[in-house]
């Protein structure tokens, strides 16, 4: 295997999304040649934000038009490069057929990226991005077990198509990426798998699930009590990081946890409404479960009544010593992560206090 640490020219899938802006600055900081996989090079408002970090940073991008679910779609891309870090993810929560429009998508998409880099002799190292929830699917499973924390050797095994579809798709396709790489011995295979990812986007208009919640925390939709829901929380430039780290370290191998703290959703609360006041309607208090069971389902379909029993009032317990010992991650303090995500919302006139 390689050592990596000449490797000049690398493609990043996704290149749009909210971790792929910060894989792609901290690659251009190093002066890399990025290969940005993206759906329509020709978008300029969708990829200002890239050229602007190219303009400043020693590296350079070079955009290719690809897609998720196309047969070969990455094989320009890819060419030439010799780390592959596949971001890209069809992402839903609420979908009528959760095999078509989750499950065969996500291991669609990774096979596609997998099963072209065994076609492309330049690629020594796949890194993907997984999920936390390939390793638990209910917060409840922490109480199942024997051990108090888990940690990369554990695996979702409660999540299915109809419980938790999301969650069972990150599995299902984390477990194709590893059996595509047994079938072959040219590139090492490094899963990345993140907790609730928060903090600033490249992109200001950045979307994901972190950036709508916060909005719901800011406009009163929790107004009257938020669910006391366990979670485990990372900055999104730690993630990235952990993809670098994960791709340039010789002996990294296996799969990653990247969280900083085991926290909740009051918690998340409480930190917004300690920095910024009473100048927004943060929750303050805790709804109680026996409510957030009863409306919970009505408000939001995807919310089943088994969802939250199995959930809400049990804490996450993380282990994620694996990426402080052998990526080098050093964690920020979720303080710091929240309120600058937040501030972010107020500059840009997403959220407007009173």
């Amino acid at each position: 295997m390689s050592t990596f640490v000449s490797a000049r020219e690398v493609m990043v899938s996704g290149a749009t999304g909210y971790v792929a802006g910060w894989l792609i600055k901290r690659l251009l900081e190093d002066g890399h040649h990025v290969h940005a996989a993206v759906r329509d090079p020709t978008n300029e408002q969708k990829l200002a934000h890239l050229n602007a970090l190219q303009s400043d940073l020693p590296g350079t991008i070079t955009y290719f038009a690809s897609d998720l679910l196309t047969e070969g779609s990455y094989a320009e891309a890819m060419a030439g490069c010799e780390i592959v870090f596949h971001t890209a993810s069809p992402f839903s929560l609420t979908v009528k057929d959760a095999q078509r429009e989750l499950v065969e998508p996500a291991k669609l998409g990774t096979r596609n990226v997998l099963e072209q880099a065994k076609r492309t002799l330049s690629v020594k190292r796949v890194v993907v991005t997984s999920s936390y929830v390939a390793v638990f699917g209910d917060n409840a499973d922490f109480l199942a077990g024997d051990k108090e924390f888990f940690n990369e050797d554990d695996w979702n095994t409660t999540s299915s198509l109809t419980h938790q579809p999301y969650s069972f798709s990150k599995t299902e396709a984390e477990k194709e990426a590893w059996k595509i790489a047994r079938t072959q011995d040219q590139w090492q295979l490094v899963t990345v798998n993140p907790a609730f990812i928060m903090g600033p986007g490249i992109s200001p208009y950045a979307t994901s699930e972190s950036f709508n919640f916060m909005k719901q925390l800011a406009n009163g939709t929790f107004k009257s009590g938020i669910p006391n829901f366990g979670v485990g929380l990372v900055d999104v430039r730690e993630v990235a990081e952990a993809h670098l780290c994960a791709g340039f370290t010789p002996k990294a191998e296996g799969r990653y946890i990247i969280s900083a703290a085991n926290s909740s959703f009051p918690e998340i609360a409480q930190i917004l409404r300690d920095r910024f006041g009473n100048a927004l309607p943060f929750p303050k208090g805790t709804a109680p479960k026996w409510l957030i069971w009863l409306i919970g389902p009505m408000i939001d379909k995807t919310l089943s009544r088994k969802v939250l029993a199995r959930n809400i009032g049990y804490p996450v317990k993380i282990d994620n010593s694996k990426s402080i010992r052998e990526l080098g991650i050093t964690y920020r303090p979720v303080q710091e992560t929240l309120t600058e995500m937040f501030q972010q919302l107020i500059d840009e006139g997403v959220v407007v206090p009173s």
